[in-house]
């Protein structure tokens, strides 16, 4: 890759591409980068001519986080390892910089791997470089721990935070049995999208509630989890809930409930459970960081190759402003503005959520 000479607009026609990971650390980033270092190899891209942007778009510009040359070599066992070689952040950036950053690199193709912020991002700068008239494609890899881009049946790195979060789940009910009354009170990822606190709850087979966004639940009442944990506590002797971390909002819903902390149900939920039933034994786990840092299990390895396949036979074929993604059980590219309009969120009327109830008895809550 080279700069185009000063004062000219022409471009020297090598491939010369990008990666880039945006967003919060989920299973499978390096999976991807792999991926994709791999197939650009394939389709002739040169060796030393993709490059690896650091720590998200300001990598672009940054004075302290150089680009760096991606090979074959560098990316040879980066899939053994959790998180990004890259490096990621979600703070906004300046577009009008990384487009004229793309253009002195003289890029032909720019993967954006991240969630919907990453991809609101990659139509902001796509929709830049059109009106610069830099000629460089824009192709998105989806991710989202949550499992929340719409029209996306899976995201990878779902599956491994599911497995991963079943070992909290299991480590929860040791707690809560090894004690008299014990409740054990497990926050999962989810913030707006409660699939993995399902699936992992449906997995285990060992919780006995599961709260979620999509749901406004009851703490106190006859239809209340309070009550009916007392329920559970004077039959089996102990309780596992599973919550997922955008549950429960309704109750932060005050003027001095502004900041983060003050809004997280995790401990909130196990200290209202802890005055509600005094005599018994409540245990809070947040497993969050160990989930998301973890490397991944097969399917998720061979999806992430897939998705980072497809990925590049779009750029290749000419495509941009688009993302590629498993819908309907088929692979697919979809324009990023389609994904990128509302999070996909369980529906409390269908089939998995009411295949959990059937499966722990748990009522709606409401």
């Amino acid at each position: 890759c080279q700069s185009p000479p000063s004062g000219s607009n022409s471009r020297v026609p090598l491939d010369c591409c990008a990666v880039v990971t945006v967003g919060g650390l989920c299973p499978g980033l390096n999976d991807v980068i792999q991926g994709l270092v791999r197939k650009l190899r394939d389709y002739g891209v040169p060796e030393g001519s993709t490059f690896g942007i650091r720590y998200g778009f300001q990598g672009f510009y940054s004075k302290k986080h150089r680009p760096v040359v991606l090979t074959g070599r560098s990316v040879e066992d980066i899939h053994l390892e959790g998180g990004s070689i890259l490096g990621t952040s979600s703070i906004a950036p300046d577009y009008r910089k990384i487009v004229r950053m793309i253009d002195l690199m003289g890029l032909d193709m720019l993967f954006v791997i991240g969630g919907a912020g990453g991809h609101m991002g990659a139509t902001q700068l796509e929709a830049l470089l059109t009106q610069h008239g830099v000629r460089c494609v824009v192709v998105g890899v989806p991710k989202s721990i949550d499992n929340s881009i719409l029209l996306v049946d899976r995201c990878f790195g779902f599956e491994t935070a599911v497995n991963e979060a079943q070992r909290a789940l299991f480590a929860a009910k040791v707690e809560a049995l090894s004690t008299w009354h014990g409740i054990a009170v497990v926050k999962l990822m989810g913030h707006a999208s409660g699939f993995i606190a399902l699936e992992a709850s449906m997995a285990s087979g060992i919780v006995d509630a599961c709260l979620i966004p999509e749901i406004r639940f009851l703490l106190d009442g006859e239809a209340g989890l309070s009550t009916y944990l007392d329920r559970l506590l004077q039959r089996q002797g102990s309780a596992v809930v599973c919550v997922a971390e955008g549950a429960g909002q309704h109750f932060f819903d005050t003027p001095h409930r502004d900041r983060a902390a003050d809004r997280d149900v995790g401990p909130w939920l196990a200290a209202a459970l802890k005055e509600r039933h005094p005599g018994a034994y409540v245990k809070y786990i947040d497993p969050s960081y160990l989930v998301r840092s973890v490397p991944t299990v097969s399917s998720d390895r061979t999806y992430c190759k897939v998705l980072a396949h497809n990925a590049v036979h779009a750029a290749f074929a000419g495509f941009t402003g688009t993302t590629v993604g498993l819908v309907n059980t088929h692979y697919v590219l979809l324009p990023i503005p389609f994904v990128t309009q509302a999070p996909r969120r369980v529906d409390p009327q269908g089939n998995q959520w009411n295949r959990l109830r059937a499966a722990n008895g748990q009522p709606n809550f409401t």
